[in-house]
C-alpha cells in the first residue's frame, strides 16, 4: 500500500509575524520598523498570506488598512504558533522556565506575592513576568495569549469562550466597612460580639459608597450582589485603587468595599470596621484562567501544582 504524502504548510513563520505586527501596530511602516523588514517586503508577506489563506485581513482605504472580521481569529491562531515556534526556538536557553502570569488588582496585589515565593522556591532560576490589572483586561491579554495563566477576580467574560479555559481556584468576601467612629454610622446598630455595624439595605443606600471602576472583578460582584439590591444608592465615585478606596475611606468620605484581603489589617487595629448588610451575601470565586492554545511547559504545571495545594 502506497503510504500517504505528507502535506506541509505553505505558510511562513515569517508571513504569520508580519501579519501579527501590522495587526498589531496598524500599518505596514510600522511592522516594518519594528520587523526591520522593508516595507514592500511586509506588504508582499501579507499580499502572500492573504493569498494562502483565500481570504482578506484588512480593508485597504487609501493608505490606511481596516481590520477585517477575518483579522481576529487569524490574529489569534498565529500568535499560538509564533509562541510555540519561539517555545522551540528557546527550549535549551530557558530550561528553568519561563511563565508570563496575570492577576487582577486585588490579587496581584495582596495573594499573589506569597505565591510566587513558593514558585521562586521550587525553581530558583525561573523567569517570571507580570501583569497586573482590572479582571477585563488581564482576561483580554489571556485572549491575545500574552499570558500564560492569570488569577481574576469575579466570574471572567472572554469574547470567545471557546478559546478560553476557566477553574474555580478559591473563594473570597466582599466586605462593606467605614472608618471607625465614621460620622455616617453615628446612632447607627453596633454589634459589640461581632465587632461591626449592622444595617439595612434601605440604610446602606441612603449612604455614599466608593466603588472600583466597571470591569474590575470587585465591581463586578458589586453590581451583582449589592448594588441590585440597592437601586437608589448614592455611589459618590468609581475609583481604579483599591488602596485609595481604603484611604478615602479613612477619610471618613463615604463607605467602601473591597476584599478582606485589602482591609484586614486595618480590621485588626480597628481603625475600619465592617458593616453588614442583612440579607446580602458578598462571597464570591476566584478563577484561574488560560488560552486553549498556550504550551502548558513544566513551569506553568509547576505554578498549578502550587495553587491547587494553597
Amino acid at each position: 500500500m502506497k503510504k500517504a504524502m505528507q502535506v506541509l504548510p505553505k505558510i511562513t513563520l515569517k508571513q504569520l509575524s508580519v501579519f501579527v505586527s501590522i495587526y498589531q501596530t496598524g500599518s505596514t511602516s510600522r511592522a516594518s520598523e519594528e520587523l526591520h523588514l522593508s516595507q514592500s517586503a511586509v506588504s508582499s508577506a501579507l499580499t502572500e498570506l492573504e493569498a494562502r489563506l483565500q481570504m482578506p485581513l484588512f480593508e485597504r482605504v487609501g493608505r490606511r488598512l481596516n481590520q477585517h472580521p477575518n483579522a481576529h481569529p487569524i490574529y489569534i491562531q498565529a500568535q499560538a504558533i509564533l509562541g510555540q515556534a519561539l517555545t522551540l526556538e528557546h527550549y535549551h536557553k530557558h530550561q528553568a522556565g519561563q511563565i508570563h502570569i496575570g492577576a487582577s488588582t486585588t490579587i496581584g496585589n495582596y495573594v499573589l506575592p506569597p505565591l510566587l515565593a513558593k514558585l521562586y522556591e521550587a525553581l530558583p532560576d525561573a523567569h517570571i513576568d507580570m501583569y497586573i490589572a482590572n479582571t477585563q483586561e488581564v482576561v483580554g491579554e489571556v485572549e491575545q495569549l500574552n499570558i500564560d495563566i492569570a488569577l481574576v477576580e469575579g466570574m471572567p467574560r472572554p469574547t470567545d469562550m471557546k478559546v478560553i479555559e476557566q477553574r474555580a481556584w478559591r473563594t473570597d468576601t466582599l466586605m462593606v466597612f467605614a472608618k471607625s467612629h465614621s460620622k455616617w454610622l453615628a446612632n447607627m446598630d453596633y454589634n459589640h460580639k461581632e465587632k461591626c455595624y449592622e444595617l439595612s439595605a434601605e440604610r446602606l443606600a441612603r449612604l455614599p459608597l466608593l466603588v472600583r471602576e466597571a470591569g474590575s472583578g470587585t465591581r463586578q460582584i458589586i453590581d451583582e450582589q449589592l448594588l441590585q439590591h440597592l437601586p437608589h444608592a448614592e455611589i459618590v465615585m468609581a475609583i481604579q485603587q483599591s488602596e485609595a478606596i481604603k484611604h478615602m475611606v479613612s477619610a471618613d468620605i463615604g463607605l467602601g468595599c473591597l476584599s478582606q484581603y485589602v482591609i484586614q489589617a486595618e480590621l485588626d487595629k480597628a481603625e475600619l470596621v465592617q458593616v453588614k448588610v442583612a440579607g446580602i451575601d458578598l462571597a464570591r470565586t476566584w478563577w484561574l484562567v488560560w488560552h486553549k492554545a498556550r504550551h502548558q511547559s513544566p513551569i506553568w504545571q509547576s505554578f498549578i501544582d502550587i495553587l491547587t495545594e494553597d
